[in-house]
Parts: C-alpha cells; structure tokens; sequence
C-alpha cells in the first residue's frame, strides 16, 4: 500500500508541477532538502552550505543504519529493542499530547514593561562581580580561608573546594545589583548574609570569615565593580518576554496536573 501511495503523491506532484528539492537519495530512499534543514535547526546550527552538508552526510549515514537495521528482522523482537520502541512511542504521544493541552496565557507587552521596570527599579548605584565558595562546615571554611590567605587563587579553591554548581567557573556569580543595605527578598535572589558579605568589599576583597546561610558556610571575593549600567527596555525586552513565557508555561502546566491528580486514583 505503501509504494502506492508514494507513487500516487508523486504523481500529483509532478500533475501540479512542483518542485520538490532531493538533496540525496540512498538505495532510492530521498533526503530533501526540507529535512536537512529541518535538522540543522535542531541542532542549532546555522543555515549555511558547510552546516547543510555536515548534516547531509550525518542523515545519510543514518538512512544506512536504518535500512540495514530493518533487515534483521530479529532485532526488533529483542525485549529490550521492543520497551525502547514503547518508550518512543509513548514519550511522542505523550509531547504531542500536552502540546495541544497546555495552553499559556500569553504574555503582553505590558506585562514585559511592568517586569522591566520593576527589574530597574530593585537596582543599585553599583553593580558586583562576585565569586562564592559553598562548604559544608567550618572546618572546610577554615581549611579553604587558610589556602587563600596563603596566596592561592580564589577561583581554583572554589574549584577544589566548593559544593555549589558554579564550581566549575572557580565560583563565578553574574554581574548583579541590588540597593544597599541589602535587604531581605530585595537582593536578584542571591541570599542576604551573601548579598550584604558582596555590598561590603572592595575590588578584589575576600570576606575575612566564613559566611553562614541555610546550614552551608560561604567564602565571598569581589572580583570588580562598576556603576550599574541599566540595558534600555528594548535591549532588555526579548529576555523579560522569554521569562514570563517560561513562567506562563510552567503555571499551566502545574494547574493541569493539578487537574489530572485530582481525577486519578493513585495508590503508592
């Protein structure tokens, strides 16, 4: 039925004379250009003639494994290939499925406007970059404060030493500003004992003992600081839209499983 119906489009196609763009075909399997580009945006690249022919190759390769994976026809009974294929199955029907229930309010140019202003209002005269060190204890704080008066760089201390994500950029905190003094819930999210630790150093500053917050002991540096420099609501706007989107979607989506909880019977 297959061949019969590829057949019957092609006809169509060629009865109305359009074009359709092959970019290769594999034992006579076609890859169009459609899909390459398709699949170029998916992996984020650019749409250049190097990007389409990387990606060319790559869907050619995969059409090869694919044609010879269909002839063992043992293979797709394996119990392991056949929970996968499930697996597949059920995650593409479940995506589509909640792509077409979830339904955000859409965000509007106000509410952009409204979150950019509040965002300029919370600022400071001075912006930090800031490092932190997390430690379990004061035994880690002591150990990592007795490597940095020492003269090791503070960076790769937190690289050794910290429990905190940043770890990785030797503790690196984005630009951030905040009025001082530092005030609960008025600090871009960074916690007080922190904020206020940053708002007290000089350029290139170590706090000289630890920091407690939430059980962790934090070691604070300085690295610059500079009046704040406040990005024009144009600049600004498409970032600010992109995070009420995202938390548009994450509402919607709590208020339906929400929904689907209170319908299901779930023993545990």
């Amino acid at each position: 039925m297959q061949p019969i119906l590829s057949r019957l489009a092609a006809g169509v196609v060629l009865a109305l004379g359009l074009h359709v763009a092959h970019a290769a075909t594999v034992n006579g399997v076609t890859i169009s250009d459609a899909a390459i580009v398709e699949a170029a945006k998916a992996a984020g690249l650019p749409d250049t003639p190097q990007s389409r022919e990387v990606i060319k190759q790559q869907l050619i390769a995969r059409e090869l494994f694919r044609q010879e994976a269909s002839k063992d026809k043992a293979l797709e009974a394996r119990p392991e290939v056949q929970t996968q294929l499930r697996e597949a199955r059920n995650q593409i029907l479940t995506q589509a499925w909640l792509k077409d229930r979830i339904k955000p309010e859409p965000v509007t140019d106000a509410q952009v406007r409204a979150r950019y202003d509040a965002i300029a209002a919370s600022l400071g005269a001075m912006e930090y970059k800031a490092r932190v060190i997390e430690l379990a204890d004061d035994a880690a704080a002591v150990k990592a404060l007795a490597r940095i008066k020492a003269g090791e760089d503070f960076a790769k201390v937190a690289q050794d030493m910290s429990l905190a994500p940043t770890r990785t950029s030797g503790g690196a905190l984005d630009w951030i500003s905040f009025k001082v003094p530092a005030q609960e819930g008025h600090t871009q999210s960074l916690p007080l004992p922190i904020a206020e630790a940053i708002s007290t150093l000089p350029a290139g500053g170590v706090s000289p003992n630890a920091v407690t917050w939430n059980a962790r002991r934090y070691l604070v540096k300085v690295d610059a600081l500079r009046p704040t420099q406040v990005p024009s609501y144009d600049a600004a706007a498409p970032g600010i839209r992109q995070a009420l989107q995202a938390q548009a979607l994450e509402r919607a989506t709590v208020a339906l499983v929400t929904g689907l909880l209170t319908k299901a019977k779930i023993t545990q």
